[in-house]
């Protein structure tokens, strides 16, 4: 059984960074996925891949409950997020680069 830790990105429906904070141990599949052959739905008899997700506040935290439990892990270091300041006084700034349209 192993598992993967990482910090989730944030989703394309989101503007805010809600529930991108927390670090998630998440299970790898243990079986294939294969197609229902009554209904054609896909799934597997695999609960802890697909069902259980565990977040945590830290990375540590994350790797303490793995190594309790003797689960082999993975962990998947994110980018940090730069932010650039910008001030709505720069699009009018004498030495700006391009010319102000409207």
């Amino acid at each position: 059984m192993r598992a993967r830790i990482y910090k989730p990105p944030k989703t394309a429906m989101q503007s805010g960074w809600a529930k991108t904070r927390e670090w998630v141990l998440e299970y790898e599949p243990a079986e294939k996925r294969v197609a229902d052959p009554l209904m054609g739905w896909i799934g597997s008899g695999d609960t802890l891949s697909s069902q259980v997700r565990l977040r945590f506040p830290t990375r540590e935290a994350a790797v303490a409950y793995a190594e309790k439990h003797g689960i082999a892990y993975e962990v998947e270091e994110t980018a940090e997020r730069v932010i650039r300041p910008k001030a709505y006084a720069d699009n009018f700034a004498f030495g700006r680069a391009e010319n102000w349209t409207h």
